[in-house]
């Protein structure tokens, strides 16, 4: 029987010299904020996959936690991962390649403009609204997966969502900070993006929950729904936008208890454009 060249092997010397053995590395992501190096591959079979390898510790604990997460996970929407294979004295983990355009897209001292005529968070704003909902409604039904198997969302911000323009769709990707809830937060900050962050999420000794995620969510649909970056450009009905005031009230206890409740508040307030 032969082996998949990445499915069927444990260990690889060197991820991208082996990459290029077995197949064409046809694009790779460098200087990630994640501590990581990314890498699409076509095989000779011409399947496509993608494969991410730690760079520093920081990139090795944050696949040691997306490993279990995903073994914890499983939605269409949350871009898998299917294997991983030892090298040096970590991992790299293999992932099937999705279509579609990471919506914002940091790399290390690079450009932080969301704006920019033509960028993929540009675009999507300038989608009707329709398609909005229907790519954010996913993002809920993915979140109560998420809830369901008990964890939290950490470091969910638009660079996690992966928008197909021509299939219409969106998946999630490099959720590797989330983690089972609720826990007490024991250092200054979790990891992300300060626009998406509840207040908790800074202080030393605050417990992190569904609540969180709430928060979260709450303002994942108050950016993608507004024209720019201003917040004053609101695409959404006033009664959507009650629904993401509470979602995203500074005090834990005056918001949404949890992402059920928070997606069925929305989706009667005229959210769910399900396809």
């Amino acid at each position: 029987m032969v082996l998949h060249p990445l499915l069927g092997v444990d260990e690889v010397p060197a991820v991208e010299t082996y990459l290029g053995r077995v197949g064409e590395v046809f694009t790779v992501f460098r200087e990630q904020d994640s501590g990581c190096v990314s890498y699409g591959v076509r095989l000779l079979d011409g399947a496509r996959w993608f494969v991410k390898e730690a760079a520093d510790e920081r990139g090795r604990r944050s696949l040691d936690r997306g490993w279990a997460f995903h073994r914890s996970v499983r939605h269409t929407a949350i871009v898998p991962q299917v294997h991983r294979m030892a090298v040096r004295d970590g991992w790299a983990v293999v992932m099937p390649w999705r279509e579609g355009e990471v919506l914002y897209h940091p790399t290390v001292g690079g450009p932080r403009d969301r704006t920019t005529q033509g960028s993929p968070m540009a675009r999507f704003r300038s989608l009707p609204v329709a398609d909005i909902l229907c790519a954010f409604d996913r993002v809920l039904d993915a979140h109560l997966a998420v809830e369901a198997a008990g964890h939290v969302a950490v470091d969910f911000y638009d660079g996690t969502l992966l928008y197909d323009f021509t299939g219409r769709t969106v998946h999630l990707v490099d959720l590797d900070a989330y983690r089972p809830g609720p826990f007490v937060l024991d250092e200054e900050r979790l990891p992300g993006s300060r626009r998406f962050m509840a207040p908790e999420e800074f202080e030393r000794g605050a417990v992190i929950d569904t609540r969180t995620t709430v928060f979260t969510l709450g303002r994942a649909a108050r950016l993608l729904l507004d024209a720019g970056d201003d917040e004053r450009a609101w695409r959404g009905t006033p009664e959507l936008l009650a629904v993401v005031e509470r979602a995203t009230f500074p005090a834990p206890d005056d918001r949404f208890p949890d992402v059920h409740h928070f997606a069925a508040a929305w989706r009667t307030a005229g959210g769910s454009r399900q396809r």
